[in-house]
């Protein structure tokens, strides 16, 4: 690795250690040549993961986006932010697990529904009145009947 500072190719590695949660390499070097001491990280590179909107659009997944939404819909409920990123990784590494460079915005809302619905329903009606775009109040009565009759079951 050439040294930012002169320039030489070649350095050493005086650390190496995980940073972020293992999910890259952070490694403390030294120029050989000058002797400038700096930090660089490792990352695996992952491919883009596109989403396919409702209307056809496509958008690269957000990690950030979703969580966003989970936060909104979970607001003033007792959940963890723990569970909610949980939830966030869990969902990407689904999506990813499929073997496809795109996904629907309806797959992950379906996952995500089918999570939350366990964890709290007063977020899950929040979330699914979103997703699914109530137009009226029936349709918010066919969901809550929904979810009664799971809980029953």
């Amino acid at each position: 690795m050439k040294c930012p500072q002169c320039d030489y190719n070649g350095t050493k590695v005086l650390d190496s250690r995980p940073s972020d949660e293992a999910r890259a390499i952070r490694r403390r070097r030294e120029c050989e040549s000058c002797g400038y001491r700096y930090t660089t990280f490792e990352r695996v590179e992952k491919t883009p993961l596109m989403v396919v909107k409702k209307d056809g659009n496509r958008e690269e997944f957000s990690y950030e986006k979703l969580l966003r939404g989970l936060v909104r819909a979970c607001e003033k409920r007792p959940i963890p932010m723990e569970t909610l990123e949980n939830l966030t990784a869990d969902t990407e590494k689904e999506m990813r697990s499929r073997g496809s460079s795109e996904v629907s915005s309806n797959d992950i809302g379906e996952y995500i529904m089918s999570n939350l619905a366990d964890i709290d329903d007063v977020a899950y009606v929040r979330f699914a009145s979103v997703y699914r775009q109530f137009k009226d109040i029936n349709v918010f009565v066919d969901e809550l009947k929904d979810l009664i009759d799971r809980e029953n079951r």
